[in-house]
């Protein structure tokens, strides 16, 4: 991936490391998807994940901590919690996706998802998550390089880029509605 290579050694100007640390482990993962499928309470965690009651207590907490979900009182009964995703937590839906689209494809045993994850609009199952460009092209891993912060924009022949209009790739709006944030 070009001249340049990440210091492997120095873990904190990576954004790798601090996201493993917050989300790094099965339970968490699990959280966060139902939190997208729509769960907000302990109980139905509970029951729905089959987790131990004191590792959802801890993994809650960790979440709640980070701010990838935040704590509020419901609606309906004040003395009970509701845990909902904050735009944080909704930032990670990209990362959430691209990790279920890797299992279902290198699964050791066929996955046949039901239901499917389809685009509100036409019905159809999303495609998949893809490294996009500044202005919207879809690269693959021979088209990524590391360069100096000084030398962003610098192409290889000297001339400078100028950057183009961001493309989307997740509607993150149409997603918080469709848990009901």
């Amino acid at each position: 991936m070009g001249e340049i290579r990440e210091p492997l050694r120095e873990l904190i100007e990576c954004g790798l490391p601090q996201a493993l640390e917050v989300m790094g482990e099965r339970w968490s993962f699990m959280i966060l998807r139902a939190s997208f499928n729509g769960l907000h309470h302990f109980e139905e965690f509970l029951s729905e994940l089959g987790i131990a009651r004191n590792i959802l207590s801890n993994r809650l907490a960790k979440l709640v901590e980070h701010g990838i979900l935040k704590r509020e009182p419901c609606a309906d009964d004040r003395r009970k919690v509701e845990y909902r995703l904050t735009e944080k937590g909704f930032d990670l839906l990209p990362a959430m996706i691209a990790l279920r689209q890797w299992g279902q494809k290198y699964s050791v045993e066929p996955v046949n998802e039901d239901p499917v994850l389809v685009d509100e609009t036409d019905r159809l199952p999303i495609g998949p998550v893809s490294i996009v460009s500044h202005d919207g092209r879809v690269l693959d891993g021979s088209e990524l390089n590391l360069v100096a912060r000084a030398d962003v924009g610098k192409r290889a022949d000297g001339t400078i880029a100028v950057p183009g209009s961001v493309g989307s790739v997740i509607d993150l709006n149409a997603a918080k509605k469709a848990v009901g944030k």
